[in-house]
């Protein structure tokens, strides 16, 4: 039988059949489901909310593919999930290789399941505050927009200290394969296994990537990046190098563009080429960016006084703002000084040719020339953008032997018109030095010198000379009227400040000289005299050392910024870096703030830098921190080198710290520093009395405090972290146990062991 034919439906309107993709949800609903449905895990959950069947599903799956590929949902097998947004508020590192006039950023913690890492940009405004440069880790301000898609930008609000490289060491082959021993003393040796060694040998620097390994964890180390081998090389300081992220190759554009750079000629100078300006540097010294002239002042209404002339190699002719020397230049900061290398801010083309003050050479310059009344006062002072001459390149010592009466056959002809008017105006200077006060904490650095394979040769205090100070006193001088000048031209500074020590550390100072009856007034409103005071009372007593310890600790750290608060050390209202553009950011920023100040050419500071000095001031005081840590790191690297053959060897030394973990001892012979444990101090309990910065045995009072001269025993040294453990071998002082009950665990008590030491 047939089946009747269908009729159509009459009673009321058709319902449209719309197209698939008037059907889907939009990309806003399906974010929403992901976000707030608990239920909705993965792609069939999202069919099933949003009845997606038949002709839908192609749609659907290319609208998920589509939201996966742009980084807006992230999958975890069949698990999908809403990438994490960025908190308003959060920390970005900036790569290193990043466009400085085009920065981007990512964030500094990331969880890799939450999808791929997003890309933020980093807005750096014309008045902008904080300006950050590549490499450089920020706290910054987060606004992912308006659009589903985030588009992230950043407004930096602080440079932070960004911490050094997690995991970098030496490789060392052994019996077993091979172990990763790293260069932060607070790590531990890791196991390489021989398949993750890569191209490393033995000695090799590298980087690596942890991995734990089996039920207990164990970290084991993989070789991701072969740096270099230190000591084939004869280079230790490409440890510090590559562990604090120096800046360390110029990029190709950097060296053809100060290949490219011309001399300077007369244009827009004053030609001072007969002016006999000399250059005093040490012996190694390799460019020279200063030179000095001083001469009697036929005023005579300045009788007795002097013209004292300061000129600096005029960097900013060469190194314009905005080009990519300028960029380098800025991401560097300064200069890095190493035993084996220096780590430069400019090209060797830059720094070691068109603005070295070569002896006979014509070489532009920014000059002060200071007024000198016969006190060593300074009457008056202008800058000039100049085109000089350098008559002699001279030495320290050979300037001394001469004013001493030895020169030699160089020095001898400069000695009546050059270098007697030089010491004579220096001879006032210094009587206006003294009479101003600054703080006379004059400590002796060590010298290291190395051979030929990068080992130390010879560790030597160099001598204190008073050319040094002829120099030293003149280019405070030059940098002194670099500030006042522009402020009396209202013009941006980027001051050099020293700011007095904090209530906290003068009072720590005070409880510390009150044990040693040395006695300090109350008031917070100390002056760099009256430091100088005590260190005076202290050489009396025959315990400069002690006092010059704690002294120095209870200084604050020199820094830049825009906002003048003086230098306390050198008893100044207000100064500025002047006198190193080479090898200073900060001093090339001072140069093109005085030739736009004084419209001395059209390559000075910008309206863009002028609104960044605070930003740059941060920046730059980071770099200058950053180059002190190297070194210093480096330096003890080569000590525990030199030393490493030494074990068991004798040395005098002083304690140069009290912790409550033991004691940091500084040797005579080498400066180098090590540790002794606390635990190895003796029998007695030993407690830290930090009024007094002194380890104190709880039941027979032996004492050992700052700056007590002791004997130690070389115990271990290892090279690649720097660390020299001790064995002290001196008695310590006898006194009065420390007062009040003993020490619980958790307090400064340490534990010494049962057995006496050896003597």
């Amino acid at each position: 039988m047939a089946k009747p034919p269908k009729t159509k439906n009459t009673s009321g309107p058709r319902r449209p059949v719309l197209p698939a993709a008037e059907r889907l949800p939009t990309r806003e609903q399906l974010l929403e489901a992901l976000a707030s449905e608990e239920n909705v895990k993965g792609k069939r959950d999202l069919a099933k909310l949003f009845g997606i069947r038949g002709d839908l599903r192609r749609p659907f799956k290319a609208m998920l593919a589509e939201l996966e590929g742009e980084g807006v949902i992230t999958r975890t097998r069949k698990t999908l999930r809403r990438t994490a947004a960025l908190p308003h508020v959060t920390v970005l590192d900036i790569p290193s290789n990043a466009d400085p006039d085009d920065l981007h950023a990512f964030p500094a913690q990331w969880n890799p399941e939450e999808g791929e890492m997003p890309r933020v940009r980093v807005l750096v405004g014309p008045r902008a505050r904080v300006a950050p440069a590549p490499g450089d880790r920020i706290l910054a301000r987060i606004d992912a927009g308006e659009d589903t898609v985030p588009d992230y930008t950043a407004k930096p609000m602080k440079v932070l200290d960004k911490p050094r490289r997690a995991h970098i060491g030496i490789v060392r082959r052994d019996e077993d394969g091979a172990r990763l021993v790293p260069v932060d003393r607070k790590q531990k040796e890791m196991r390489i296994p021989l398949g993750d060694l890569g191209e490393a040998r033995d000695g090799d620097l590298v980087e690596v990537e942890v991995k734990l390994s089996g039920r207990l964890m164990i970290p084991r180390a993989r070789v991701t990046n072969v740096i270099g081998n230190p000591r084939s090389e004869g280079a230790i300081s490409l440890i510090a190098i590559h562990n604090l992220e120096i800046p360390h190759v110029f990029p190709a554009t950097v060296i053809r563009e100060a290949k490219e750079a011309r001399e300077a000629g007369l244009k827009g100078r004053e030609d001072w080429r007969d002016l006999p300006l000399v250059t005093i540097d040490p012996p190694d010294a390799k460019d020279y960016d200063d030179a000095v002239h001083a001469a009697a002042d036929d005023d005579p209404a300045n009788a007795g006084g002097f013209i004292v002339t300061v000129a600096i190699a005029d960097v900013a002719a060469y190194v314009r703002p905005g080009s990519v020397l300028d960029r380098e230049a800025y991401l560097r900061g300064n200069s890095v000084y190493f035993p084996d290398r220096v780590v430069p801010m400019l090209p060797e083309r830059i720094s070691n040719d068109l603005c070295s003050l070569k002896e006979g050479e014509a070489r532009a310059a920014l000059a002060v020339r200071m007024v000198m009344g016969a006190d060593g006062r300074k009457k008056s002072h202008s800058f000039h953008r100049i085109l000089m001459r350098s008559a002699a390149r001279l030495r320290y010592s050979q300037v001394q032997s001469a004013i001493d009466g030895d020169p030699d056959d160089q020095a001898g002809p400069l000695l009546e018109p050059i270098l007697k008017p030089l010491w004579s105006a220096y001879t006032a200077m210094a009587t206006a030095r003294d009479r101003r006060g600054p703080l006379d904490l004059d400590l002796p650095e060590r010298k290291i010198v190395l051979d030929d394979k990068g080992m130390v040769r010879d560790i030597f205090v160099p001598e204190r000379l008073e050319a040094h100070r002829l120099i030293e006193e003149m280019m405070i001088a030059a940098n002194v009227a670099a500030a006042e000048t522009l402020e009396q031209k209202r013009s941006e500074v980027l001051y050099r400040v020293h700011d007095e020590p904090s209530s906290e550390k003068l009072q720590a100072l005070r409880d510390f000289l009150g044990s040693l009856d040395i006695a300090v007034k109350k008031s917070d409103a100390v002056r760099a005299e009256d430091f100088n005071r005590i260190l005076d009372q202290a050489r009396r007593a025959g315990n400069i050392g002690q006092v010059s310890e704690m002294v120095l600790r209870s200084q604050a750290q020199a820094e830049y910024a825009a906002e003048n608060y003086g230098h306390f050390g050198l008893n100044l209202d207000r100064y500025a870096h002047f006198t190193s553009p080479i090898r200073r950011y900060a001093d090339l920023i001072v140069h093109r703030a005085i030739i736009r100040a004084l419209g001395l050419g059209d390559d000075g500071l910008t309206d863009q830098e002028a609104a960044r000095l605070p930003g740059i001031a941060q920046h730059i005081s980071a770099t200058e921190r950053r180059a002190m840590l190297a070194e210093r790191e480096t330096s003890d690297r080569l000590l525990a080198q030199f030393l490493a053959e030494r074990i068991g060897a004798r040395f005098m030394g002083h304690i140069s710290g009290v912790t409550r973990s033991g004691l940091f001892v500084r040797l005579s012979e080498t400066g180098a520093d090590g540790f002794i444990p606390a635990s190895s101090l003796g029998q007695d309990y030993y407690r830290f009395v930090e009024e007094r910065q002194a380890m104190i045995g709880e039941r027979g009072g032996e004492t050992f405090t700052l700056g007590d001269v002791v004997e130690v025993r070389l115990l271990e040294a290892t090279p690649v972290a720097g660390g020299l453990l001790f064995e002290l071998l001196s008695e310590g002082r006898r006194g009065n146990p420390p007062s009040g009950r003993r020490s619980s665990k958790k307090s400064s008590r340490n534990f010494g062991p049962r057995g006496r030491r050896k003597r």
